[in-house]
């Protein structure tokens, strides 16, 4: 799977979810399904640091992108026009990325007690910045973004640790809502957010080529996140009245 794949896939699940929340509410496995978009897009940022030819470009588009996805969103989730109780994606994604740059600078310095000690400030930083903003995802959100930083390489140790990173991240942290399932007699819960590990399947099969790439391609996929929030919203308050 290359990188143009990934981002249509993680497109189509968030389309999902979106759909989810606001037209088809009784569609649950449409969120269910949604749950893989988010650790998907977080690789993307991830091995968006190590490609981007120019760092400062690609926080400001996010920066920017942010700002205009803010309205849609905040019609969504609050029905309003100002909604400080939740902030889009694209604020935990550039929070991501800043934290990253941070750590890059910190590993130029040639000491290891100082990149050590600036990971662990780092991290303090995101779980308290993550937690006060109220960025999409929290804390968690902002800590994907870190988790497939540091473990990008396809080694079966990253894989391992993604996985169990993930499952922490989702299932211990944001693992409010559970699902009843009874197997041969036996009863036990499915946290919703445990369907985020699948999209390991598709991370774990990039084989790390851009594919199709092109620049209407690459803002096409800042500009899905807010005009497809935009045109969903109209839909939803136009059905509701």
């Amino acid at each position: 799977i290359d990188s143009f794949t990934l981002h249509i896939l993680a497109m189509l699940f968030m389309l999902c979810d979106h759909l989810w929340a606001t037209l088809l509410p009784a569609q649950v496995w449409m969120t269910c399904v949604g749950r893989l978009a988010f650790p998907i897009f977080a690789f993307m940022i991830a091995e968006g640091c190590y490609y981007t030819s120019n760092v400062k470009k690609y926080m400001l588009r996010l920066f920017l992108f942010a700002i205009i996805s803010e309205i849609p969103f905040n019609l969504i989730m609050g029905s309003s026009v100002f909604y400080p109780f939740h902030q889009n994606v694209l604020w935990t994604f550039l929070l991501g990325v800043l934290s990253i740059q941070i750590i890059e600078k910190a590993k130029k310095k040639q000491k290891k007690w100082i990149s050590f000690f600036v990971v662990c400030l780092v991290l303090l930083m995101d779980f308290l910045l993550g937690t006060i903003t109220m960025v999409d995802y929290n804390a968690a959100g902002i800590l994907t973004v870190l988790l497939f930083y540091f473990f990008r390489k396809k080694t079966w140790i990253s894989f391992a640790a993604q996985l169990v990173g993930l499952y922490y991240l989702n299932v211990v942290m944001l693992g409010n809502l559970y699902y009843p399932v009874t197997i041969l007699g036996h009863h036990f819960e499915i946290a919703q957010q445990s369907f985020a590990l699948l999209a390991l399947i598709p991370i774990w099969l990039y084989h790390g080529e851009q594919g199709y790439h092109s620049k209407w391609f690459k803002y096409f996929c800042y500009a899905f996140y807010p005009v497809h929030l935009l045109i969903l919203v109209v839909i939803w308050q136009w059905r509701i009245r």
